[in-house]
């Protein structure tokens, strides 16, 4: 099943914001035979993202985000519930923090939403620039402030053609956090910075929790739909 047949299936199972189970069955039936290949099985999950970002509108975002939330139950196999999870700390400047994230970056295959008050460490927007060149999707939302500081990144993202939102707000859009393959999870007080990196006592964490995961997703498109 290509992409385009599996957002349709998706937006089928969509329409009444509910999962039947027969819903339910076509959509593990799918997965079981993407099992193989981690790469379709990361496109599933950024398609039914992708599918609820369409749907949701001020009247309907609460039961598009009951049926992600259902949809994301579904895509985690049994299986893979039993295993042990992803989770794991950094802390600067004694971890390498910047290695850390590059890392993330540089596996990440399908997409990756970045929702991170300041970005200035050249290290980690050539990583992003890397991803989005081969073809990775990419959304970042940045604090307006920030975004206007001497040595900030946002005008590299967006020359290079990547969405990027600004909040327009006199208060801080103070999150630190980023959604990779929208099956793992980086939050915590770092920002990405040089300062950050090299000085400052900052700490974040990755996981593969899901219910974690869903919920960062949703405060994403929350916030991203906000900031049109």
């Amino acid at each position: 099943m290509n992409a385009n047949a599996i957002r349709s299936m998706l937006q089928s199972t969509l329409d009444d914001y509910s999962l039947s189970r027969a819903e339910k069955s076509q959509v593990r039936e799918e997965l079981q035979s993407l099992s193989a290949n981690p790469q379709a099985a990361a496109e599933f999950r950024r398609l039914a993202f992708e599918v609820a970002r369409s749907a949701a509108t001020s009247d309907t975002f609460a039961a598009v985000l009951i049926w992600l939330e259902d949809i994301v139950r579904v895509l985690q196999p049994e299986t893979a519930r039993q295993k042990t999870e992803i989770v794991r700390a950094c802390f600067s400047p004694h971890d390498n923090c910047p290695g850390e994230i590059r890392s993330l970056i540089a596996t990440c295959r399908s997409s990756l939403d970045l929702c991170v008050f300041t970005i200035t460490d050249d290290r980690l927007t050539d990583a992003v620039l890397d991803a989005h060149h081969r073809g990775v999707k990419i959304r970042i939302i940045t604090d307006n402030d920030k975004a206007a500081d001497l040595g900030s990144d946002a005008d590299r993202f967006s020359n290079a053609g990547i969405p990027l939102r600004i909040d327009r707000t006199s208060f801080h859009m103070h999150h630190k956090f980023a959604i990779f393959d929208a099956s793992l999870l980086l939050n915590g007080s770092y920002n990405w910075t040089r300062s950050a990196a090299e000085h400052n006592e900052e700490n974040f964490i990755i996981t593969d929790q899901p219910v974690l995961i869903s919920v960062f997703q949703q405060q994403f498109e929350k916030l991203w739909s906000s900031l049109v």
